[in-house]
């Protein structure tokens, strides 16, 4: 599943040029298998431990039934720098997918797909690294703008984020009056399909279920102390 295509220990501006050779290869049109299993990446970063932890769960499509649970952990590999994200968090979710028994057709990722700078956030960035479809299911605007007027209040509703007269990404309303979804696509998907899948993985919260699950497993409590880079995991059977 996974695909080495660099070295992660790169200087800021190597990551960047970087950045600019990855982006041209992401796919933009649909490129699905008939989804069946669903997984939701998130991070969480423990500056004072100095700790990185990922949680990816993997539920059944369209039941949204979770079936495996895992986190993994290792040390900080960089500071946080604007628009490096994926640089400080990926290899930390790669080492969390790794612990899968069985591969996902879709991935939805807390963070940015192509609505970022350099049209690469960490859900294009992965995307290509597991070579699988992902989502940016972002909870903030990183750069574009909507037409905020135009975008209704019920649940469902979407308007088109656009740079420089470019569509990157949806302002997707998930839930009635509640702020929306900075949706794009990641990798092997187009747009539409990615707003598509977002509200179908709906539960009545804001977050879409897979990454809203993902979300709480990384930020568990009881998570105070450094661990070591074992994969820490748990499956519900």
């Amino acid at each position: 599943m996974e695909q080495a295509l660099h070295a992660w220990n790169l200087e800021p501006q190597e990551a960047i040029a970087l950045q600019g050779e990855l982006a041209k290869r992401i796919v933009r049109e649909d490129q699905l298998d008939p989804v069946h299993l669903v997984a939701g990446v998130d991070m969480a970063i423990n500056e004072n431990n100095g700790m990185a932890r990922a949680a990816v769960v993997l539920l059944t499509y369209p039941e949204l039934e979770v079936i495996e649970r895992h986190i993994y952990e290792e040390p900080i590999r960089m500071p946080y720098i604007p628009g490096l994200l994926s640089f400080r968090e990926a290899p930390c979710v790669l080492g969390a997918f790794k612990q899968l028994s069985q591969q996902p057709q879709l991935v939805l990722v807390d963070g940015a797909g192509i609505a970022h700078p350099r049209r690469i956030g960490i859900a294009s960035h992965l995307g290509l690294w597991l070579n699988l479809p992902t989502i940016g299911c972002a909870k903030s605007i990183l750069t574009g703008t909507y037409k905020k007027a135009e975008l209704g209040e019920e649940a469902g509703s979407w308007v088109p984020i656009t740079y420089k007269g470019e569509t990157i990404g949806a302002a997707v309303r998930t839930r009635t009056r509640v702020n929306p979804m900075i949706i794009s696509l990641g990798h092997r998907i187009s747009l539409e399909t990615s707003v598509k899948y977002v509200l179908a993985c709906g539960r009545g919260y804001r977050l879409p279920e897979p990454t809203r699950l993902a979300d709480k497993l990384s930020k568990d409590n009881e998570w105070q102390e450094p661990q070591n880079e074992t994969a820490q995991q748990e499956r519900l059977l």
